[in-house]
């Protein structure tokens, strides 16, 4: 196998989180419901055997953006400014490892095409390094099993786990106590303010709460979307102001929001059949009462719907 393109990486939103305690490693203890969503990165995956890993950030509108990124149909700059080294090489390069000395030879050339917000609480940057997992695993022809991912994946980041695992879960520990969830179908307006957040800001936070009662997934059952709270969000709001510009939005919408993670971005469940008029998604509009009804300036929203698994369930 010499290429495997248009491979998947789908966000999550966690429809609650609790933290449930601190170990002496610092770490911290969660509870939480994560979700997967069809907002999604694109990634293509092009075998070396030169031994090299690298990484090449495209502009939407691919492949017409490559050919002539000055007039290609919908292309414009990378929405996120990818850091040198990302999960996806790190990804790729924990699994070379894992493989040990016989697949020195092994590299490859890797296409992030990013729409997934960064420092949001989406896990775009951890569901990028399973995807790659998973698809390196393949193109490689390694055939780890899916414990043998998982032991890797932890060491890239605390959500790497559940995108491998693939279905919608209650999550515990520190990410690695994974549970499977089904959840109803629906639909959710996702808002990202123009700042993002550091997650070990929120988490190092003296006011943080850490001690939050241990949850019960029958009591969540009973009503998905409306259970609990996000222990990080009053934090958040502290460190980042847009967090409650969107959540005020949202709330003039007439929408119950909440953060999602450790932020900034926020979502609320759209009731059955409701639709937003397209203005409210868009800056600078304004309703005839002079009331505000589009975003602030900078900021991001789309609709998403949940997935019941992710797109690369069955490549582990």
């Amino acid at each position: 196998m010499k290429a495997i393109y248009d491979v998947c990486a789908p966000a999550k939103l966690n429809l609650f989180l609790h933290v449930t305690g601190r170990r002496a490693d610092g770490y911290h203890t969660l509870e939480s419901a994560f979700m997967l969503i069809d907002w999604c990165d694109t990634l293509h995956f092009e075998r070396r055997d030169d031994g090299q890993i690298t990484r090449e950030d495209l502009l939407p509108g691919y492949p017409a953006a490559l050919a002539n990124p000055a007039t290609a149909s919908g292309a414009r700059a990378a929405p996120t400014q990818l850091p040198a080294d990302d999960l996806t090489l790190r990804a790729a390069r924990a699994l070379k490892r894992a493989a040990g000395a016989d697949f020195e030879q092994l590299g490859v050339h890797i296409g992030l095409l990013k729409s997934i917000p960064s420092q949001a609480g989406m896990g775009g940057g951890s569901s990028d390094a399973a995807s790659s997992l998973l698809a390196l695993n393949r193109l490689w022809g390694l055939n780890f099993s899916l414990t043998q991912l998982l032991e890797i994946g932890l060491t890239l980041g605390a959500d790497v786990p559940f995108f491998l695992h693939g279905q919608n879960a209650w999550v515990g520990g520190i990410g690695e106590q994974i549970t499977r969830l089904a959840l109803p179908e629906a639909r959710f307006l996702v808002v990202k303010p123009h700042e993002g957040l550091e997650t070990s800001k929120v988490f190092s936070h003296p006011d943080l709460p850490r001690n939050t009662a241990t949850a019960i997934i029958l009591g969540f059952a009973a009503n998905p979307y409306e259970f609990g709270c996000n222990d990080l969000q009053a934090v958040a709001e502290a460190l980042c102001p847009g967090v409650g510009q969107s959540l005020k939005w949202l709330a003039d919408q007439g929408l119950q929001g909440r953060m999602t993670g450790s932020g900034s971005a926020v979502f609320a469940k759209l009731p059955q059949g409701a639709k937003l008029p397209e203005k409210a998604l868009r800056s600078s509009a304004q309703r005839s009462d002079g009331l505000q009804v589009a975003l602030p300036e900078g900021f991001l929203a789309r609709e998403c719907r949940n997935l019941p698994a992710h797109p690369l369930a069955d490549w582990a």
